[in-house]
């Protein structure tokens, strides 16, 4: 399907296309989408656990970002942990928390995506 979507619309001036696949954890993980780069939100008032309950979608990613960081007080979110059980499962994934509402690890993963440092806002 993305081949598909990528022969009907051309890339031609496209620097970086994001493919986002929402849904549940499980589904995602079983199909390759042709993407360079694997990218896994995990928000924080989903729970520190949600890698022992959906291990294939940790495994396959390159990059677990830990979003909505800013709300870690209000919810039982143990940062600790959520690392712990990703890195069992993929010692080599990147795991960056962050938060749209402080940009908290946005300029890193800035950096990630593009390869590049950030730039200068």
């Amino acid at each position: 399907m993305t081949l598909r979507a990528i022969q009907e619309f051309g890339v031609e001036g496209v620097d970086l296309l994001i493919l986002e696949n929402i849904g549940n954890l499980v589904c995602p993980a079983e199909f390759d989408t042709g993407a360079h780069k694997s990218i896994m939100l995990l928000s924080v008032p989903e729970g520190d656990d949600k890698p022992l309950k959906y291990p294939l979608m940790f495994t396959v990613s390159d990059i677990v970002l830990i979003t909505k960081m800013d709300t870690i007080g209000f919810f039982n979110f143990n940062l600790e942990n959520a690392e712990k059980y990703i890195h069992a499962l993929n010692p080599n994934a990147v795991i960056l928390p962050v938060s749209a509402k402080t940009g908290e690890g946005l300029s890193e993963l800035e950096e990630l995506i593009l390869g590049t440092p950030p730039l200068k806002k």
